[in-house]
Protein backbone atom coordinates (compact mmCIF):
# COMPACT_ATOMS: atom_id res chain seq x y z
CA UNK A 1 0.00 0.00 0.00
CA UNK A 2 1.40 3.47 -0.73
CA UNK A 3 -0.63 5.87 1.78
CA UNK A 4 1.02 7.72 3.55
CA UNK A 5 1.88 6.74 7.09
CA UNK A 6 2.04 8.35 10.19
CA UNK A 7 2.68 7.68 13.80
CA UNK A 8 1.80 10.01 16.63
CA UNK A 9 4.50 9.01 19.60
CA UNK A 10 6.07 10.31 22.14
CA UNK A 11 10.29 9.97 23.74
CA UNK A 12 10.88 7.63 25.90
CA UNK A 13 7.24 5.68 25.48
CA UNK A 14 7.68 2.01 25.58
CA UNK A 15 4.00 1.62 23.60
CA UNK A 16 5.33 3.93 20.85
CA UNK A 17 8.30 1.53 20.70
CA UNK A 18 6.41 -1.11 19.68
CA UNK A 19 4.86 0.47 17.15
CA UNK A 20 7.69 1.75 15.56
CA UNK A 21 9.40 -1.60 15.67
CA UNK A 22 6.36 -3.54 14.29
CA UNK A 23 6.98 -0.57 11.31
CA UNK A 24 10.41 -0.97 10.35
CA UNK A 25 10.69 -4.70 10.84
CA UNK A 26 8.11 -4.30 8.17
CA UNK A 27 9.95 -2.12 6.19
CA UNK A 28 7.26 0.55 6.56
CA UNK A 29 8.10 4.38 5.21
CA UNK A 30 6.31 6.05 8.45
CA UNK A 31 6.41 9.59 9.31
CA UNK A 32 7.56 10.35 13.52
CA UNK A 33 4.95 13.06 14.81
CA UNK A 34 6.33 13.59 18.48
CA UNK A 35 3.55 14.84 20.74
CA UNK A 36 3.98 16.59 23.79
CA UNK A 37 1.78 15.05 26.42
CA UNK A 38 1.86 17.49 28.58
CA UNK A 39 0.07 19.87 25.58
CA UNK A 40 -1.98 17.12 23.51
CA UNK A 41 -2.39 18.85 19.97
CA UNK A 42 -5.33 18.92 18.12
CA UNK A 43 -3.95 15.91 15.86
CA UNK A 44 -3.83 13.79 19.14
CA UNK A 45 -6.94 14.40 20.09
CA UNK A 46 -8.39 14.13 16.84
CA UNK A 47 -7.98 10.27 15.89
CA UNK A 48 -7.43 9.59 20.10
CA UNK A 49 -10.73 11.07 21.80
CA UNK A 50 -11.26 7.87 23.69
CA UNK A 51 -7.73 7.78 25.39
CA UNK A 52 -6.30 10.81 24.12
CA UNK A 53 -2.42 9.23 24.22
CA UNK A 54 -0.01 8.13 22.36
CA UNK A 55 1.05 5.52 20.74
CA UNK A 56 -1.58 6.52 17.21
CA UNK A 57 -1.06 5.05 13.71
CA UNK A 58 -2.51 7.14 10.78
CA UNK A 59 -2.54 5.11 7.77
CA UNK A 60 -4.06 7.21 4.21
CA UNK A 61 -7.23 8.13 4.88
CA UNK A 62 -8.46 5.11 7.21
CA UNK A 63 -9.77 5.81 10.92
CA UNK A 64 -6.84 6.05 12.88
CA UNK A 65 -5.84 3.32 14.64
CA UNK A 66 -4.80 2.91 18.47
CA UNK A 67 -3.44 0.99 21.19
CA UNK A 68 0.23 -0.26 21.11
CA UNK A 69 -0.26 -3.85 20.42
CA UNK A 70 -3.40 -3.38 18.10
CA UNK A 71 -1.53 -1.41 15.92
CA UNK A 72 1.29 -4.12 16.16
CA UNK A 73 -1.71 -6.66 15.13
CA UNK A 74 -3.40 -4.38 12.06
CA UNK A 75 0.66 -3.15 10.64
CA UNK A 76 1.64 -6.99 10.50
CA UNK A 77 -1.93 -7.65 8.62
CA UNK A 78 -1.83 -4.45 6.11
CA UNK A 79 1.63 -4.50 5.45
CA UNK A 80 3.45 -6.84 3.17
CA UNK A 81 7.10 -7.96 5.04
CA UNK A 82 7.77 -11.27 7.53
CA UNK A 83 4.95 -12.24 10.02
CA UNK A 84 5.01 -10.71 13.04
CA UNK A 85 2.31 -12.91 14.73
CA UNK A 86 2.71 -16.68 14.65
CA UNK A 87 1.35 -18.33 11.36
CA UNK A 88 0.07 -21.05 13.45
CA UNK A 89 -3.54 -20.34 15.46
CA UNK A 90 -2.51 -21.78 18.57
CA UNK A 91 0.95 -19.73 18.76
CA UNK A 92 -0.69 -16.41 18.08
CA UNK A 93 -3.17 -17.03 20.92
CA UNK A 94 -0.42 -17.65 23.35
CA UNK A 95 1.42 -14.19 22.13
CA UNK A 96 -1.46 -12.56 22.59
CA UNK A 97 -2.20 -14.35 25.71
CA UNK A 98 1.12 -13.33 26.90
CA UNK A 99 1.53 -10.25 25.81
CA UNK A 100 -1.37 -9.64 27.88
CA UNK A 101 0.11 -11.21 30.96
CA UNK A 102 2.81 -8.33 30.72
CA UNK A 103 0.48 -5.32 30.32
CA UNK A 104 -1.95 -6.70 32.88
CA UNK A 105 0.38 -7.87 35.61
CA UNK A 106 4.49 -7.91 34.87
CA UNK A 107 4.24 -4.28 34.26
CA UNK A 108 2.38 -3.09 37.53
CA UNK A 109 3.90 -4.90 40.02
CA UNK A 110 7.58 -3.77 38.35
CA UNK A 111 6.13 -0.42 38.47
CA UNK A 112 5.08 0.30 41.74
CA UNK A 113 7.96 -2.15 43.02
CA UNK A 114 10.24 0.50 41.45
CA UNK A 115 8.31 3.82 42.85
CA UNK A 116 7.35 2.48 46.30
CA UNK A 117 9.48 3.29 49.20
CA UNK A 118 11.42 0.58 50.94
CA UNK A 119 9.61 -1.47 53.30
CA UNK A 120 7.37 -4.51 53.49
CA UNK A 121 4.47 -3.01 50.59
CA UNK A 122 7.44 -2.62 48.03
CA UNK A 123 9.28 -5.89 48.74
CA UNK A 124 5.63 -7.78 48.30
CA UNK A 125 5.53 -5.97 44.73
CA UNK A 126 8.74 -6.61 43.88
CA UNK A 127 8.41 -10.14 44.89
CA UNK A 128 5.46 -10.52 42.71
CA UNK A 129 7.43 -8.27 39.45
CA UNK A 130 10.35 -11.19 40.18
CA UNK A 131 7.82 -14.18 40.17
CA UNK A 132 6.19 -12.54 36.78
CA UNK A 133 9.35 -12.86 35.06
CA UNK A 134 9.83 -16.09 35.78
CA UNK A 135 6.50 -17.27 34.01
CA UNK A 136 7.09 -15.05 31.28
CA UNK A 137 10.93 -16.09 31.34
CA UNK A 138 9.45 -19.84 30.60
CA UNK A 139 8.17 -19.17 27.15
CA UNK A 140 11.44 -18.52 26.10
CA UNK A 141 12.01 -21.51 23.12
CA UNK A 142 15.13 -23.52 24.36
CA UNK A 143 17.72 -22.98 22.06
CA UNK A 144 16.48 -19.52 20.63
CA UNK A 145 17.24 -16.35 20.77
CA UNK A 146 14.03 -14.89 20.55
CA UNK A 147 10.03 -15.32 22.00
CA UNK A 148 9.61 -15.82 18.18
CA UNK A 149 11.77 -18.05 17.87
CA UNK A 150 15.03 -17.12 15.55
CA UNK A 151 13.64 -13.78 14.33
CA UNK A 152 11.71 -11.17 16.52
CA UNK A 153 7.85 -11.59 16.91
CA UNK A 154 4.78 -10.41 18.16
CA UNK A 155 5.84 -11.48 21.98
CA UNK A 156 9.39 -9.60 21.00
CA UNK A 157 8.07 -6.52 20.57
CA UNK A 158 5.19 -6.31 23.44
CA UNK A 159 8.05 -7.30 26.05
CA UNK A 160 10.33 -5.16 24.50
CA UNK A 161 9.84 -1.81 27.21
CA UNK A 162 11.78 -4.41 29.59
CA UNK A 163 14.92 -4.91 27.38
CA UNK A 164 15.59 -0.93 26.90
CA UNK A 165 13.37 0.73 29.38
CA UNK A 166 13.44 -1.10 32.66
CA UNK A 167 17.12 -0.99 33.08
CA UNK A 168 17.01 2.87 33.12
CA UNK A 169 13.51 2.85 35.46
CA UNK A 170 15.74 0.58 37.99
CA UNK A 171 18.83 3.01 38.50
CA UNK A 172 16.55 6.51 38.64
CA UNK A 173 14.59 4.71 41.20
CA UNK A 174 17.37 2.87 43.11
CA UNK A 175 15.57 -0.60 42.62
CA UNK A 176 16.99 -3.82 40.98
CA UNK A 177 14.34 -6.29 39.74
CA UNK A 178 15.69 -7.88 36.61
CA UNK A 179 19.07 -9.75 37.48
CA UNK A 180 21.18 -12.26 35.57
CA UNK A 181 20.81 -14.99 38.67
CA UNK A 182 17.75 -15.03 38.66
CA UNK A 183 16.64 -14.56 35.19
CA UNK A 184 19.69 -14.88 32.89
CA UNK A 185 17.44 -16.49 29.95
CA UNK A 186 15.28 -13.35 29.77
CA UNK A 187 18.71 -10.97 30.50
CA UNK A 188 20.08 -12.69 27.41
CA UNK A 189 16.85 -12.29 25.43
CA UNK A 190 17.21 -8.50 26.03
CA UNK A 191 21.05 -8.16 24.99
CA UNK A 192 19.87 -10.04 21.42
CA UNK A 193 16.59 -7.96 21.44
CA UNK A 194 18.74 -4.78 21.83
CA UNK A 195 21.29 -5.99 19.47
CA UNK A 196 19.05 -6.15 16.96
CA UNK A 197 19.69 -3.75 13.72
CA UNK A 198 16.06 -2.98 13.49
CA UNK A 199 15.55 -2.43 17.13
CA UNK A 200 18.43 -0.23 17.18
CA UNK A 201 17.08 2.36 15.53
CA UNK A 202 14.07 2.50 17.36
CA UNK A 203 16.10 2.46 20.61
CA UNK A 204 16.72 6.41 21.40
CA UNK A 205 20.36 7.45 23.29
CA UNK A 206 20.43 6.15 27.04
CA UNK A 207 21.93 9.05 28.59
CA UNK A 208 18.89 10.79 26.94
CA UNK A 209 16.15 9.02 27.67
CA UNK A 210 17.90 8.78 31.42
CA UNK A 211 17.31 12.69 31.95
CA UNK A 212 13.89 13.08 30.25
CA UNK A 213 12.67 10.23 32.69
CA UNK A 214 14.38 11.35 35.69
CA UNK A 215 12.32 14.53 35.15
CA UNK A 216 8.93 12.57 36.03
CA UNK A 217 9.98 10.99 38.72
CA UNK A 218 7.31 12.35 40.54
CA UNK A 219 4.75 11.42 38.16
CA UNK A 220 6.07 7.86 38.42
CA UNK A 221 5.28 7.63 42.02
CA UNK A 222 1.83 9.09 41.96
CA UNK A 223 1.15 6.48 39.12
CA UNK A 224 2.48 3.80 41.61
CA UNK A 225 0.58 5.11 44.79
CA UNK A 226 -2.76 4.88 42.18
CA UNK A 227 -2.02 1.36 40.85
CA UNK A 228 -0.87 -0.26 44.36
CA UNK A 229 -4.39 1.31 46.09
CA UNK A 230 -6.45 -0.68 43.01
CA UNK A 231 -4.97 -4.03 43.97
Amino acid sequence: MSETVKLIGCFGSTAVHRAEVALRLKGVPFELVVEDLTNKSDLLLTHNPIYKTVPVLLHGDRPAVCESLIIVEYVDEAFDGPLILPSDPLDRAAARFWARFLDDKCWKAMWVALWTAPGETQAAWAREAKENMTLLESQLPEGKKFFGGDAIGFLDIAVGGIAHLLGVFEEIAGVRLLAEEDHPALCRWAREYLSDETVRQCVPDRDSVMVALAARKELYVSIAKTMAAQK
